[in-house]
């Protein structure tokens, strides 16, 4: 091109409106526990790119329905326990046949500290009682007296006592004859058992869950109301084992909280429609009552053009764009069906475009809310997206 003469350079300035505010997450500091299930505390801060300089903007500013989380699970390691035993005591007569009992510990490998014997249920014990003879007893008149039977009727010791304890908790529980619930659990009302409670979604306005002798370790229950309402939940009665590591888990969207000490009477708010309730126990048969309400939502969370999907199937189109909306409004479909359910997408048609004219502003945006994992799709492409979880949303961009 040396011939050619070289045209002068030339600078425009384009899209001159500036990026809307969003939310920017920074890394989550240290886990809460070092070993285990815990929470890791990350900084959400509402931020806006002006003049090239990003800005802290007031959080009203930024779309507080998509405010991520500000604390998270983290669990860094397992963690491992074993048994851990004292010295035999003595025997427990001075003559004759008697017992010997030592106590048992379990111990953490991480810090070699003692925890509750709870945890090392899972992992099989050495005897913690046994027989001795302190010889043979001189020779007595008559028969023995009847406190003598007594008192060897009485034998184990408090040590032996917990040892029986544990070896019931380890017994099998058979799944018997599960007695039926109403689903909704009517105000004024109490479930007779909480076999068919776990993995159920309750779409009344009020209901009683009880969730007191559940058979497994873990119990999920959703709530769901409509888009402009939220759910509030006050725990009636617990009787979880919180030394135990016994726990109860709320989450929504804009929320998540555990809890173990202090539930009775207890209120907590979902702050939106919906709200998973995870009971975890240790002990067979503890567990929580719970009472929820619905209400009209104090904050308006969601967009005019946004809906909610209960289940089991539904046919979810994108939402026509009135003139009179601001533009760069994201409208969204929110899913959520029964904990025990999953959730399947399939994209029967699609018309983001030419498939070669795929710009950053066509696209659909589906999330998996219980791992916040999002996968976007663009042009005509057809697709069967699967949740591993029971909520999902979907966003569509222009």
């Amino acid at each position: 091109c040396q011939p050619v003469p070289k045209p002068e350079s030339r600078v425009e300035v384009c899209n001159l409106n500036p990026c809307p505010p969003r939310w920017k997450v920074t890394p989550a500091g240290p886990c809460s526990s070092s070993c285990g299930l815990g929470l890791a505390v990350q900084l959400v801060t509402c931020v806006q790119i002006l003049h090239g300089q990003e800005v802290l903007q007031e959080e009203h500013l930024c779309p507080v329905a998509e405010k991520p989380l500000t604390s998270v699970p983290c669990v860094i390691r397992t963690c491992s326990y074993e048994w851990s035993f004292s010295e035999w005591s003595e025997c427990s007569t001075s003559c004759g046949n008697g017992i010997q009992t030592r106590q048992d510990f379990c111990l953490s490998s991480l810090t070699h500290k003692a925890v509750n014997p709870l945890f090392c249920r899972r992992f099989p014990k050495a005897i913690v009682a046994r027989g001795c003879s302190a010889g043979p007893c001189p020779e007595q008149e008559g028969p023995l007296s009847p406190g003598t039977v007594t008192s060897a009727a009485h034998l184990p010791t408090p040590a032996a006592g917990t040892e029986h304890r544990h070896k019931v908790l380890d017994v099998p529980l058979s799944a018997g004859p599960q007695e039926q619930t109403e689903p909704s659990g009517g105000e004024g009302t109490q479930p007779k058992s909480a076999s068919c409670v776990c993995g159920n979604l309750f779409l009344n306005a009020t209901g009683i869950i009880n969730m007191t002798g559940v058979k497994s370790r873990e119990c999920t229950v959703a709530i769901g109301r409509p888009l402009r309402e939220e759910v509030s939940v006050t725990v009636l009665e617990s009787s979880l084992n919180c030394s135990a590591g016994e726990v109860l888990l709320f989450s929504g969207r804009m929320m998540w909280r555990t809890g173990c000490r202090k539930l009775p009477l207890s209120m907590i708010n979902s702050r939106t429609n919906t709200l998973i309730v995870k009971q975890r126990v240790v002990l067979p048969g503890n567990g929580v009552i719970l009472q929820y309400n619905s209400r009209t939502a104090t904050k308006k969370y969601y967009q005019d053009c946004d809906q909610q999907l209960f289940g089991p199937q539904g046919e979810i189109v994108n939402p026509v764009q009135v003139p009179a909306q601001r533009q760069g409004v994201v409208c969204r479909t929110f899913i959520t069906v029964a904990p025990r359910q999953r959730i399947s997408i399939r994209a029967l048609n699609t018309d983001l475009g030419p498939q070669g004219n795929q710009t950053h502003f066509n696209y659909i945006l589906v999330r998996d809310v219980s791992t916040m994992k999002t996968v976007v799709f663009h042009g005509r492409q057809q697709f069967l997206w699967q949740s591993t979880g029971s909520q999902a949303e979907i966003e569509f961009h222009e």
